[in-house]
């Protein structure tokens, strides 16, 4: 016998509904009522399996009001096989924001996908993504998928996957192909993707020729790609980001393959490369014009927007009349004075620069090898003892290069922050003074640098102003109940600061530090070690700088060393300022010498221009970076800041000639090129182009009615748990829960956990669970509301069947909760996939079944909220729903009506946000799977009048 996906069966003593992925002798079956961990395989050949169908309720066994609207919750809560017009929002732990939906409706109607997920620091471009993978999955239209993202975002993407979305993807990266490799046992010729259908790839393991070939060959249908913009041409660099490049070019010619970009800086200031990332999307992209604004380029607009998704926290925080909580971010400056044994050893460096720099011997290439040099000391020694005196004892990066386009290559990559870990570099290692003729074995050169580095050694401590001011600064943040971070620049100044701190600060708090030196793993599991304290100070290197989602355990950002490239204090400050963050307030702290000129310079030059710029458009401009004209801006302050009371003199006397005065045309290009952000982040928010508003909200109120809203899992769990005798307290948005009288078998589903504090909205305090709709605790409630309402023996707070006399009708009202479940088969080409869809409703007539008038939605819904207004004794009760019950096959052909009508709106739904139309050979049908479950009957009655 063939049972069709839907249908139920009863075999092993129990009802099972068939799931669709049976095959001929081989039933996958879960039980009514069960969840997916309770799925089975049934082989038909040696075990009986017969039709099933879905008892009516018992008229005798009656409950009171709070019935219906228990049991109906249960069933939608307890279905991860949501009808709405998304598939997948029965299976994430995550309630969108209305705003992420539009990614989502930009993606289904696409084919193939290809996105560009542009929008701010902290609003949630990873989720946005991870909707669009769910939902392709969960049409069948995908199966497998790879993100590629910087290897130190590889653990991060992998947990959101999972916790989020219950996709269990493996980590390749350099540290795990191998093992991985020996746990699947590979056979000859065999990769790692075809046997791992979810992975997260780190992009510098993957992007050598041979393993680019490996994974190309093997590529899932589905790739994302994070931190997008490091792919794209026309950039300064090393081969890796051709390397990149090359990988995603590759990748993006297969036009069956869906893309997904992910960056919060796709401009970057430079043209050229934002074209070439546009490229992905679409080759004809390269070609479009630089300034879209105007009439004339309304079709170059609208054909982008298709693609391209780009919008400020401002175009989102009430955004469908839902607020979305973003933290204050409360901005300070701090300031230091050297000390005066530091401010002589400034002089010593500087005048040994000086010289370093006058240097004409060796030509010209060995004068940029020394100016380049000189430079990184000066950053050095304005960052820390520990980190001047590692510079003056290593050698230089461009000590050995052999032509003028290398070293400064080389030069600006390290002294003015433009190195990138998934090159394959450790970008916060302390750069090295040393150049060639410094390596001489006793020339006086040599001496001088040693002598200077262990005079450094020696400024360690209290003579250290800096580290002292600090300590004080930290301090007050701990006081102030915040946990910041301190990000430094390079590896032996933050683990200088990390000593310094935990030496000065009290015994109970924490100070844990992280590097490049760590990889990648053991950086996460610090973290995670330092978040069980509840007084903790975290001091990292730019290794945690981007991408990683800190908010959950810091509050607080300060900017110990300042980065040469002001996007970067942007992007450290968005590790903490970033939805989810649970406190109103964020502080950061911009923190500088002031009598320091390599801080001076940034200061004025960098960092509070872009602070302007951000508070003027509510979004970080990046410096244009394709022209020399950042580098120029910093070394004409450098070399030409005017002195109080004296001429106009170089810090560093040379090159005069390739370095002259360019800040004013500098500020000029970073206007403009704010100005085309603006336009950008204008034309490409989703509001009037791509997705309307309305659009959205017909979506997401469709599928919140299928599966129900966090209101709705609010509402039944607190009232839920209350029935079963547990004690819920209100703490302003948070609740209490004790559950310590309510039954065993409730208390063991809920793993022991007797006591607990939860919210049912992000954010959440550290200690504070988010319940939302897949989390545990739910299912495990809405499972038990459903399993003792179905089984007569048991203590149950909600009944099948019941009776009530309510103000709320005139007439005699019946209210069914019917679960309708679909076979829903989506052919695409040559395959075909079969999915169940479930679907809970409120069914309503007035009057006898025989003479039913029925009601609509709206009626029905009301009198799930009818109160009761007069007692009804049990044995009335069962008598009023016994009628329904005998007569119910008069009601049968109107539910089977029903099942047909919303089939036939679900297949419309689906359709619709998917556009199948535009996909080539694809085809959707939805059957109704019949009879329908009628999970409950209850009557309403009218007040009886006086002396009845």
């Amino acid at each position: 016998m063939t049972f069709p996906v839907g249908s139920l069966v009863r075999a092993r003593g129990r009802e099972w509904v068939v799931l669709p992925e049976s095959e001929n002798d081989l039933l996958v079956l879960r039980p009514l009522g069960g969840g997916d961990s309770e799925v089975t395989g049934i082989f038909l050949p040696l075990e009986p399996v017969e039709p099933a169908h879905f008892e009516l309720p018992d008229p005798s066994l009656v409950g009171d009001h709070h019935s219906c609207r228990f049991l109906r919750d249960a069933v939608r809560l307890s279905s991860r096989s949501s009808a709405g017009p998304f598939r997948s929002m029965g299976k994430i732990a995550v309630e969108p924001r209305p705003y992420q939906i539009v990614p989502l409706l930009m993606a289904l109607r696409q084919s193939p996908v290809r996105m560009l997920i542009s929008d701010d620091v902290g609003v949630g471009k990873t989720i946005e993504a991870c909707l669009v993978v769910r939902e392709l999955l969960d049409r069948g239209e995908i199966s497998r998928l790879a993100v590629l993202c910087p290897p130190h975002l590889a653990e991060q993407w992998k947990r959101e996957l999972y916790e989020k979305f219950h996709v269990e993807a493996e980590a390749v990266l350099t540290g795990t192909a191998a093992r991985l490799e020996r746990k699947y046992r590979l056979r000859m010729g065999q990769s790692l993707f075809d046997v791992c259908p979810f992975t997260v790839v780190s992009m510098d393991f993957i992007k050598s020729d041979r393993r680019m070939n490996d994974f190309i060959r093997s590529c899932p249908e589905l790739v994302i790609i994070d931190e997008a913009h490091t792919c794209a041409l026309g950039y300064a660099g090393r081969g890796g980001r051709h390397q990149r490049h090359q990988l995603v070019q590759r990748l993006v010619e297969n036009t069956d393959r869906h893309i997904i970009l992910v960056t919060a800086t796709p401009h970057s200031g430079n043209e050229q490369a934002f074209r070439s990332l546009l490229s992905f999307l679409d080759p004809e992209f390269a070609s479009l014009p630089e300034d879209m604004t105007g009439p004339k380029n309304e079709h170059h607009r609208r054909r982008l927007a298709v693609h391209f998704i780009q919008r400020r926290r401002g175009d989102i925080r009430h955004f469908m009349q839902t607020d979305t909580p973003f933290p204050e971010r409360e901005e300070a400056e701090a300031t230091f004075s050297l000390s005066p044994e530091y401010r002589k050893f400034f002089d010593k460096v500087l005048n040994y620069t000086r010289e370093k720099v006058k240097d004409e011997s060796g030509g010209k290439l060995r004068q940029r090898v020394r100016w380049w040099s000189a430079l990184a000391l000066l950053r050095s020694v304005g960052s820390s003892p520990a980190a001047a005196a590692s510079t003056l004892r290593n050698r230089s990066a461009t000590a050995d290069a052999e032509n003028e386009e290398e070293i400064e290559e080389i030069g600006r990559r390290t002294v003015l922050d433009l190195l990138s870990e998934d090159e394959g570099e450790t970008p916060d290692v302390a750069p090295g003074g040393e150049t060639q003729d410094d390596t001489e074995p006793g020339s006086p050169s040599t001496r001088r640098l040693r002598d200077l580095a262990r005079e450094a050694e020696k400024l360690a401590g209290d003579k250290d102003h800096k580290l002292q001011k600090a300590i004080k600064l930290v301090k007050k943040l701990l006081a102030d109940n915040y946990s910041p971070i301190l990000f430094c620049r390079f590896i032996p100044t933050a683990e200088y600061v990390a000593k310094g701190l935990r030496e000065k600060l009290p015994k109970d708090v924490e100070v844990s530090c992280v590097t490049g030196a760590l990889p990648p793993t053991d950086r996460e599991a610090r973290v995670v070690d330092l978040a069980v304290h509840p007084k903790r100070v975290l001091v990292c290197t730019e290794c945690l700088g981007e991408g990683i989602n800190l908010q959950d355990n810091f509050d607080a950002v300060m900017h110990y060393d300042l980065s040469w490239n002001p996007t970067r204090h942007e992007q450290w400050e968005g590790r903490v300022d970033r939805f989810g963050q649970s406190r109103d307030k964020v502080r950061a702290i911009t923190y500088y010498g002031i009598d320091n000129p390599i801080d001076g310079i940034v200061i004025d030059v960098l960092i509070r221009k872009h602070k302007r710029i951000r508070s003027s458009l509510g979004i970080s401009v990046p410096v244009p970076v394709d022209t020399d004209a950042v580098v120029e801006a910093i070394f004409e302050g450098l070399l030409f800041r005017e002195q109080s009371g004296q001429d106009t003199k170089p810090y560093l006397p040379g090159f005069e000639e390739f370095l002259k005065p360019k800040k004013e045309d500098f500020y000029l290009k970073w206007d403009n090129a704010a100005e085309r952000e603006k336009r950008s982040r204008t034309m490409f928010a989703q509001e009037a182009i791509s997705v309307k508003a309305e659009e959205v909200a017909r979506e997401l109120d469709s599928a919140r009615r299928a599966i129900g809203s966090s209101r709705d899992v609010q509402a039944f769990t607190i009232e839920a748990l209350k029935s079963c005798g547990a004690l819920v307290s209100e703490k302003g948005k948070r609740h209490q829960f004790n559950l310590s009288e309510t039954p065993r078998a409730l208390k063991d589903m809920f793993e022991g956990n007797e006591k607990f504090e939860a919210r049912f909205e992000l954010p959440v305090d550290k200690g504070v669970l988010h319940l939302n709709r897949t989390h545990p605790y739910v299912e495990a409630l809405a499972n038990y509301v459903l399993d003792t309402a179905l089984d007569p023996e048991a203590r149950a707070i909600a009944r099948r069947a019941g009776a009530i006399r309510t103000r709320a009708v005139e007439k005699r009202a019946t209210l069914l909760v019917v679960r309708f479940r679909y076979d829903l088969v989506t052919r695409i080409k040559e395959s075909e996939t079969r999915q169940l869809a479930e679907e809970c409703r409120l069914l309503a007539f007035s009057g006898a079944p025989s003479s039913a008038e029925w009601l609509d939605d709206k009626s029905a819904e009301e009198l799930l909220n009818a109160e009761p207004h007069q007692n009804t004794p049990p044995e009335q009760a069962e008598a009023f729903v016994r009628r329904v019950a005998d007569d119910f096959d008069s009601l049968v052909p109107r539910i089977n009506e029903e099942a047909g009508k919303r089939a036939e709106e679900l297949l419309e739904a689906h359709q619709r946000v998917r556009k199948a139309a535009q996909i080539k050979g694809a085809q959707y049908s939805v059957e109704p799977q019949l009879p329908a479950d009628v999970i409950g009957i209850y009557v309403y009655l009218p007040v009886a009048s006086e002396g009845n």
